[in-house]
């Protein structure tokens, strides 16, 4: 299994339209993959929106945000369970 997390700040007046976007196309898009296992979402006080998504292998990229939502753009890390 290979975790993704997927973090992009978006400009505090549109953060809402950002979670629109995230929760309504980006996350959508990758959920109907067949590796896809689960996907959930997550904000902060500060802007930030997370998605950590699990896939069986090779995830897919979240498709870009609209460039006049996001503050910085996105950055992505995989992670893999440590067996201890």
């Amino acid at each position: 299994m290979i975790v993704r997390m997927w973090e992009v700040k978006a400009y505090p007046k549109d953060f809402p339209a950002l979670l629109a976007w995230v929760c309504d196309t980006a996350v959508p898009e990758v959920e109907v993959h067949p590796l896809h296992i689960s996907s959930e979402v997550f904000s902060s006080t500060d802007h930030r929106l997370v998605v950590i998504s699990k896939w069986r292998s090779n995830p897919l990229p979240l498709p870009d945000p609209p460039a006049e939502l996001v503050a910085r753009s996105p950055h992505v890390w995989d992670f893999s369970p440590v067996d201890r």
